[in-house]
């Protein structure tokens, strides 16, 4: 690809070579047109007889050979101690005998020059990944939040009103559990993101049982078909909703082809993983609730303040819906 500021690009080289080869120009006018030398002129008109208009494109400068190269027994050693011992470039340098700069190259070119692309885990670099067009992949998962005794929950209004408030809550609902604690219950969560424009959709359910995850995919899948997302996979974690025989059927019928992520490997299903956190912090325990009610009355506009309005880091800084096909008030 030619640089910014390119005297000649391809398209400009094949005005060139045709000047001279079909309309019989001169080098030297050619050259002073083009504000370039006639030995350039020159050389873009032989090749264009020789190779036609496929040999105006740019070419590799990579040298046939590379005498001074890293020796790749080296290489093999230097990313070795990174990924197990993860150090620097001046404590490899010092282990084996190479410069430092040399040893921060090999990083560079291995893309583990940082330790933030190097996995805690398994020590590997981090495969990213992002599919190309909407509705390639869409992850699903359940998150769950405690639901917020009348009056607000202990993280807000302290430990000691947070249990005055739980124990009014349960007399009037009559919740309680084994051992007679008050018993508040649980907000199940669901969740889908599109893998492309990082895109969501939630809903607040009462179990995480699979025909509750069916009847959310078959909503979410709709809601994107509305907006000119078909969704052709899934992808979710090994939890008992999504191994069930009515899921894989499911998914069947609405076209979906399913995939799991590898077991104990969250990374792989990292997106929504991430969306969990965003939606815990801008959503969840943002603000002081009073109640579960007006939690949950507050997750649509959230939901529309995050696909509309949120710039998100990874696209850019613009909102998810920008990723969508620019139909009519989708960016309102």
């Amino acid at each position: 690809m030619s640089h910014a500021n390119a005297v000649l690009t391809p398209r400009t080289r094949l005005r060139l070579a045709k000047l001279v080869v079909e309309d019989h120009w001169t080098y030297s006018a050619v050259a002073k047109m083009f504000m370039v030398a006639p030995r350039t002129a020159r050389k873009w008109a032989d090749r264009y007889r020789a190779e036609g208009a496929s040999g105006m494109a740019d070419r590799s400068s990579r040298p046939r050979r590379s005498p001074n190269k890293t020796p790749q027994s080296v290489v093999r050693r230097i990313v070795a101690l990174r990924w197990r011992k993860r150090l620097g470039p001046v404590q490899i340098a010092g282990r084996l005998g190479v410069p430092a700069s040399t040893v921060h190259a090999v990083l560079a070119r291995c893309r583990i020059n940082r330790l933030t692309y190097i996995d805690r885990v398994t020590g590997e670099p981090l495969r990213r990944y992002e599919h190309p067009y909407p509705g390639s992949m869409i992850h699903v998962d359940v998150t769950k939040f405690g639901n917020i005794p009348d009056g607000g929950g202990h993280k807000f209004v302290g430990r000691k009103q947070g249990q005055q408030n739980s124990l009014a809550t349960a007399h009037r609902t009559g919740e309680r559990g084994k051992d007679y604690r008050p018993r508040i219950g649980t907000a199940y969560v669901h969740t889908v993101i599109d893998d492309h424009s990082r895109v969501a959709y939630a809903e607040i359910c009462s179990d995480e049982k699979a025909e509750t995850a069916i009847e959310v995919l078959r909503r979410a899948s709709a809601w994107f078909a509305e907006r000119g997302v078909v969704v052709e996979r899934v992808l979710s974690d090994n939890g008992s909703c999504y191994r069930a025989h009515t899921w894989r059927d499911a998914c069947a019928d609405l076209g979906i082809k399913h995939k799991r992520t590898r077991p104990y490997r969250p990374q792989t299903n990292g997106k929504i993983e991430r969306f969990h956190r965003t939606l815990s912090d801008g959503w969840a325990y943002a603000q002081f609730y009073s109640s579960t009610a007006q939690r949950n009355a507050a997750l649509p506009e959230w939901m529309h303040f995050y696909n509309h309005h949120r710039a998100h880091s990874a696209i850019g800084g613009q909102p998810p819906v920008t990723r969508l096909t620019n139909l009519p008030r989708h960016h309102s």
